[in-house]
């Protein structure tokens, strides 16, 4: 609708229609109703769930719920353990909350961990897939992106600029493609495997371990404007051994093993900060 106004040069504009978005049928509702209680009572609860694309931006309604009563502190960890099965929808876990652990036993699109604020985020294979986790891909474009606390935990592949603009937020994943790291300004990424290139563009601050396998990630991968690249101390060994363990324990990795029966290879990781 489209009103005159009395004052000369100027329209309102004002938009009389009910919008119908369909929020009442999301998962997110669905699961928010079975986890009101125990958000309130701060009592443990954990719920099984498939999956579909269709489902998006899974656990912001129920984030924002366990906003509203306790802030950014959020809940105890591992409080609302939510564990879904299949192929999730874009942004999976977007603004995820302290409190909040999401295992997703699949794969998830673009945007998974959007602003995640808190929670914990694991991805695995199926026990029965016979790929090699660490040679597919397992999430999409743009994981992290904007990310201020939390642990995320990635068994496979990611897509293009995973972790742009992270602040917070500690990551172990696979491998990754081209702008990793993009604009990254704080927090803790430990990468598997390869990585694409131009890898911490415009990164100003936090850490990145990469198991640079191929020899050539300073060469031809990196691009070194912003970044340092130091010696791994014992304080670097530490924080890499308890990344590990917890990736092996969460998503039974298998690179993680791998590296974990013979941590002499610690020190092949290169660091950037």
């Amino acid at each position: 609708m489209i009103k005159k106004i009395d004052v000369p040069g100027y329209v309102q504009i004002r938009n009389t229609m009910v919008q119908d978005h369909g929020l009442e049928n999301v998962l997110d509702m669905e699961i928010f109703a079975k986890v009101k209680d125990s958000i309130v009572k701060k009592q443990p609860i954990s719920l099984d769930y498939s999956i579909s694309n269709t489902d998006r931006s899974l656990g912001a309604i129920i984030s924002h719920e366990i906003s509203k009563l306790y802030g950014k502190q959020g809940l105890p960890e591992d409080l609302i353990k939510l564990n879904f099965t299949g192929s999730a929808g874009q942004s999976f876990g977007a603004f995820a909350q302290h409190g909040l652990t999401l295992t997703l036993t699949g794969e998830s699109n673009d945007y998974i961990g959007k602003a995640i604020s808190g929670a914990k985020i694991i991805v695995k294979k199926p026990s029965s897939a016979t790929y090699k986790a660490q040679e597919n891909v397992i999430i999409g474009n743009v994981a992290f992106y904007g990310g201020i606390q939390g642990e995320a935990y990635i068994n496979g592949l990611a897509g293009e600029r995973f972790c742009v603009r992270n602040s917070g937020v500690k990551a172990v994943v696979e491998g990754i493609g081209d702008h990793g790291c993009e604009y990254m300004t704080g927090g803790v990424v430990l990468v598997l495997g390869s990585t694409g290139r131009n890898f911490a563009a415009g990164m100003s601050g936090g850490i990145a371990y990469i198991l640079d396998q191929e020899g050539d990630f300073i060469q031809n991968r990196c691009n070194p404007e912003l970044v340092d690249f130091d010696p791994i101390e014992e304080s670097d060994r530490n924080t890499i051994l308890e990344m590990l363990q917890k990736h092996k324990e969460y998503t039974q990795s298998e690179i993680a093993g791998e590296i974990l029966a013979d941590f002499t290879c610690a020190p092949a990781l290169a660091i950037l900060s």
